[in-house]
């Protein structure tokens, strides 16, 4: 069984610098961050790093960790871009920096797998700070694509709000939905609706609104299930990306093997990684698996 990477390439906006030694040098526009990175075993190109900012991890294993500030970096954000998405770049408490920039070949992926559907309808699930769901907005296909982006986070909502009127898409087909994901999806088998493309980008464990835990072990088959009901034979694809380093990109597959076996088309899965600029050698960053007719 054949697995592929998915490598995201620097852009003007971003690059991953140098990595090694458990840690990563990124840029994000004029700004560089270190981060922690447990699959970058290697050493470094480079011995010292000068950096605007670090984020120094917690000492248990309850996760957390904070920012060490170098040079005072915007409190409210920066502006960056991808493509025709404009959005703001921000060092937040859970050591992200607003976006996932390693989900770019899977934006890219997805807008040319709707090439030739008119007015397409998209679901982006856990969609975050909405920059894959603005990339779905802004694709140039033959109507422009109807969007629904889910997440149970109303600051992230809010934030994806804001990116799309930087990117001047606040009056694009867009349903910003603060939900839980499950629930919704349920809600929109019970209702008969259907998509053409599903973005899945669920976290390992996560809290809804209204309180409803979601672990990802338990409850991503079931969430695969539901989403298999808002697909049909003329849908274009469902794409998953997990990052939760004990899963398996080929038990990914089986799983949406079993759920997609009745549609006609193709279940692949694999690796995403990021290009290094220092040597081009590639960093993984997670798994996925996508059903594509």
């Amino acid at each position: 069984m054949r697995l592929e990477t998915l490598v995201g390439e620097p852009w003007a906006d971003y690059g991953l610098v140098d990595s090694g030694h458990g840690r990563k040098l990124e840029r994000y526009g004029p700004l560089r961050f270190i981060r922690p990175e447990p699959q970058a075993m290697w050493a470094p190109a480079a011995a010292d790093w000068e950096a605007d900012g670090e984020f120094v991890p917690g000492a248990d294993d309850e996760g957390g960790g904070r920012w060490v500030h170098g040079r005072p970096v915007p409190a409210g954000g920066w502006p960056l871009a991808w493509r025709e998405a404009r959005f703001t770049a921000q060092a937040t408490p859970f050591r992200h920096l607003g976006f996932f920039p390693d989900m770019a070949p899977v934006w890219d992926w997805a807008r040319a797998a709707l090439a030739g559907t008119d007015s397409p309808d998209c679901l982006n699930l856990f969609g975050y700070t909405g920059v894959g769901s603005l990339a779905l907005a802004a694709a140039k296909i033959a109507g422009r694509a109807r969007v629904t982006h889910v997440d149970a986070s109303r600051k992230s909502v809010e934030a994806a709000r804001a990116n799309a009127r930087l990117s001047g898409l606040a009056d694009a087909p867009i349903r910003w939905l603060v939900d839980d994901a499950a629930r919704f999806v349920a809600r929109e088998g019970r209702r008969g609706r259907r998509y053409d493309g599903i973005l899945l980008d669920p976290p390992k464990y996560g809290r809804g609104p209204e309180g409803e835990v979601w672990r990802l072990e338990a409850d991503l088959a079931p969430l695969i299930a539901g989403c298999r009901r808002l697909l049909d034979a003329e849908s274009r694809f469902l794409f998953l990306t997990v990052y939760a380093v004990r899963m398996s990109a080929l038990a990914l597959r089986e799983l949406l093997a079993q759920a997609f076996a009745d549609l006609p088309g193709t279940v692949e899965a694999g690796e995403l990684g990021v290009r290094e600029e220092a040597r081009g050698l590639i960093l993984p960053t997670a798994i996925w698996a996508r059903w594509r007719r």
